[in-house]
């Protein structure tokens, strides 16, 4: 295992994450380093998620990234976001819900760098809409001010993990 080969980015959110933590690389344990290549089809998207224990930088190697992070509750949620070319940077900092969307017509490449052997993954609409057993529809039309057959509707979705 490496990140020689490209991920298979033939799937709903055309990207795909290959990853290099501890589980995949026993020799990270105590390290506190850890590391991902994420491959975009034209149009990908790495999903909203957050790294619960590491903070996150990535570097675009190739094509266009529209890249953003929300900032805490604390902060009125605020949205920064930033369009990254190859070669460009951006920090994701430890805990905050972030994406990347290839908004460019051709394939796209980044490398991300994680302060954890074991960041840890929360794709949100995943745990949210996807959570097993699922959230009471109660607690979800209420959260997110909707009508049940909404909550309905979300729950019904495959949600796809593209790590």
């Amino acid at each position: 295992m490496g990140f020689r080969t490209p991920g298979n980015t033939s799937n709903p959110l055309g990207s795909k994450v290959t990853q290099a933590f501890v589980d995949q690389f026993p020799g990270l344990n105590t390290l506190g380093i850890s590391m991902a290549r994420i491959d975009f089809a034209p149009g990908g998207l790495n999903p909203p998620h957050t790294h619960p224990r590491g903070t996150e930088v990535l570097v675009v190697v190739e094509g266009t990234l529209l890249v953003g992070f929300v900032t805490s509750n604390q902060l009125n949620n605020t949205l920064f976001t930033k369009v990254l070319y190859k070669g460009d940077v951006f920090v994701f900092p430890i805990g905050l819900i972030h994406f990347q969307l290839n908004i460019g017509n051709t394939y796209a490449l980044a490398f991300s760098g994680l302060s954890s052997q074991n960041p840890g993954v929360i794709t949100i609409a995943n745990a949210v809409f996807g959570a097993k057993p699922p959230i009471s529809a109660d607690v979800l039309t209420k959260a997110f001010q909707v009508d049940k057959k909404v909550v309905d509707y979300l729950q019904a979705q495959f949600w796809y993990d593209n790590n």
